[in-house]
């Protein structure tokens, strides 16, 4: 069961994360400039939810089965982590930022829509589980 667990997690990851990348290049070559940040991060959102939406129901519908309820969400979870860990070193690597500036440069409404779409994104596969 850890690997269906494992596998299902690096799954709805990577669909997510490349997304997210694909997104992010845009909000930030494109839309910042003309709209603002908070226009630019607040616009992806909805995006990015349906993406979370339509990642968790492929990956949960598709292979083995989890016969727990505490596996899908082991499945948001470690999710979760892999792309915390690849934001908060990869990209503020590649920003040349500590977490700290990272945080106090976010805009509050965006960083709140940001803060909350996180905790979706970890429970999505629980949440579009039938059981």
């Amino acid at each position: 069961m850890k690997n269906i667990v494992l596998k299902k997690a690096l799954t709805y990851f990577a669909i997510v994360f490349t997304m997210g990348f694909v997104l992010g290049t845009i909000r930030v070559l494109w839309l910042e400039p003309k709209l603002g940040t908070r226009m630019a991060e607040l616009s992806e959102m909805p995006i990015m939810l349906v993406t979370m939406i339509i990642a968790a129901n492929f990956i949960m519908k598709r292979g083995e089965q989890l016969t727990k309820r505490i596996h899908e969400l082991a499945v948001g979870a470690i999710a979760l982590v892999l792309l915390l860990a690849i934001e908060f070193s990869v990209v503020l690597w590649l920003q040349n930022i500590s977490i700290g500036q990272y945080l106090d440069s976010r805009d509050s409404m965006a960083f709140t829509a940001y803060t909350i779409s996180l905790l979706l994104f970890m429970f999505m596969p629980y949440l579009v589980s039938k059981k």
